[in-house]
């Protein structure tokens, strides 16, 4: 294990988060030899500590912390304080996830290109292509071990997958399988295959699914290059009169401010946290905020369209069991405006809890048809919707009025739909119930999208300064030594679920970070 850096060491690399981005460049930057200091705002978990209980679940891993929000999304009048179910925890969201592992087709790194102008949309096209990170791809893949890549075999259809796959297959749908999932379908690099238990969001007791907590941070801990403080909160990124980023003021679980040095300071606090942390580290030299001359900082929020459909049958179907994402239709993924909007969406099987079932279903529906619903949640089988929402520089993070423990001011998330968003829910709403029926579904329940999603967006990568906040490495247009390494640089968001695309990310940036700190560039 390394010894713990010295505050005073200005040589490390300080990293600001530790999940898909920012574990994963932890120990990408510690296997090629350089000084990690990761900051976590959490506490650590392991498998043995999961709790296959979803209330109490939540309790133990998700940030909590007050956020406020605005806009005319259902979630912020129904769940104001919980914009998003982001984990905060050694591994951050890797624990929470549930583990679809799908790369970004052709097209839409260049939406803007592809879909033409939309109104009220602020499509733009990343600053790199599929080509260009295909390798970075496929090292992810087989980090992850993704399933139905590098010849490992997919994993069992669970009932909930066998209904699903019957219903699809009737309506002549052909891309469905049991999905591309970073779950082992066999023993894999010392860790055993999935044993179907479910809880999948719950955190893997069994290690069976991939997370930063128990793979890349233990392995870069071990090269003695990486120092993971947890319970770390921090509090601002701070600079010289150069505007070169020099270290990070952070509460240590003490609630003592420290501050850590820095020769680079890698932002991976997820879209919420991480333009949070940009706005409040504004100085003279930055008024509107760190990195934020473009005042795009926060802009630009996705959180991929979301929305479910329910479905009860005559006989059981025990949903819950098996993998909580169980397998997926990819045909609806296309761009095809013929269907009335540009983009796609990809059909992903999904398990609640009764718990979160009732909270989620549609709270203030408390009547027969609620309370039945919940009656049969035997023979109830369900899917998520998941598509490319539209990026508004309306929709954003901004800092609220409100403060947290620490006396800093909190995240607000601004969200609302784009005509293109609604057109796709309904269109995902009618294939996903004629799913169900084609296979005898006594009634469908669409349901509106609830905080389990994907936060996307909010300092994002682009060609010009004046668009974005990051350049294609993810280093800030305004700051030489500073990066954005986690979710919130997506340009565009793309239909797949996103994790896969933030850890070849990663990898790639650590490849970058290290050789610009070998030539003396950072």
């Amino acid at each position: 294990m390394a010894a713990p850096f010295e505050l005073s060491d200005d040589n490390v690399v300080v990293i600001i988060g530790t999940g898909a981005g920012g574990g994963v460049l932890a120990n990408e930057l510690a296997q090629k030899g350089v000084s990690v200091v990761a900051l976590e705002a959490g506490g650590r978990y392991l498998p043995e500590d999961y709790v296959n209980d979803e209330w109490d679940s939540f309790g133990q891993l998700a940030w909590t912390d007050t956020r406020t929000t605005s806009g005319d999304w259902r979630v912020a009048k129904d769940f104001s304080n919980l914009p998003a179910w982001i984990v905060k925890a050694v591994g951050g969201t890797t624990t929470h996830w549930a583990g679809a592992s799908l790369r970004f087709q052709p097209h839409e790194w260049k939406a803007l290109t592809n879909y033409g102008a939309v109104d009220g949309a602020s499509l733009l096209d990343w600053p790199i292509d599929a080509e260009e990170m295909d390798p970075y791809y496929t090292r992810a893949e087989d980090k992850l071990g993704v399933t139905r890549t590098n010849d490992i075999p997919g994993l069992p259809g669970c009932n909930n997958y066998k209904v699903f796959e019957a219903g699809a297959k009737k309506l002549g749908y052909k891309e469905v399988h049991t999905g591309r999932m970073a779950i082992n379908s066999q023993e894999r690099d010392g860790r055993m295959a999935c044993q179907q238990t479910g809880f999948c969001f719950q955190g893997c007791k069994w290690g069976a699914k991939w997370s930063a907590a128990y793979t890349d941070i233990p392995a870069g801990e071990a090269t003695g290059n990486l120092e993971v403080r947890e319970k770390a909160h921090v509090a601002r990124i701070l600079h010289d009169d150069s505007g070169k980023v020099t270290g990070v003021e952070y509460f240590d679980e003490a609630g003592d401010l420290q501050m850590q040095r820095a020769r680079v300071v890698c932002v991976a606090g997820n879209s919420f946290e991480s333009p949070r942390l940009l706005l409040n580290s504004h100085s003279s030299m930055f008024p509107d905020g760190l990195a934020n001359s473009s005042g795009m900082v926060g802009r630009n929020y996705m959180r991929h369209l979301t929305g479910s459909v329910y479905a009860t049958f005559e006989q059981p179907v025990r949903m819950w069991r098996g993998t909580t994402m169980a397998g997926i239709v990819q045909d609806e993924a296309r761009h095809d405006p013929s269907r009335g909007f540009v983009g796609g969406y990809e059909l992903e099987t999904l398990s609640l809890g009764l718990p979160f079932m009732a909270a989620f279903l549609d709270p203030g529906a408390w009547g027969r048809e609620f309370t039945t619903a919940l009656d049969s949640y035997e023979n109830m089988a369900g899917m998520w919707i998941v598509g490319e929402d539209m990026p508004q520089e309306s929709n954003r993070v901004t800092l609220s009025d409100a403060e947290d423990a620490f006396g800093l001011k909190v995240a607000n998330v601004h969200y609302s739909d784009h005509p293109n968003d609604t057109a796709m829910r309904d269109h995902a709403y009618k294939q996903g119930a004629a799913i169900y029926d084609a296979v005898g579904a006594t009634r469908t329940l669409p349901t509106p999208p609830y905080p389990s999603t994907h936060n996307l967006g909010t300092n994002r990568m682009s060609e010009r300064p004046e668009d974005g906040v990051v350049n294609r490495n993810g280093r800030a247009h305004d700051v030489p030594n500073l990066y954005v390494s986690d979710g919130s640089q997506f340009t565009t968001g793309a239909a797949e679920n996103p994790t896969l695309t933030i850890v070849a990310l990663a990898i790639r940036q650590a490849e970058h970070i290290a050789s610009e700190m070998n030539q003396g560039v950072l």
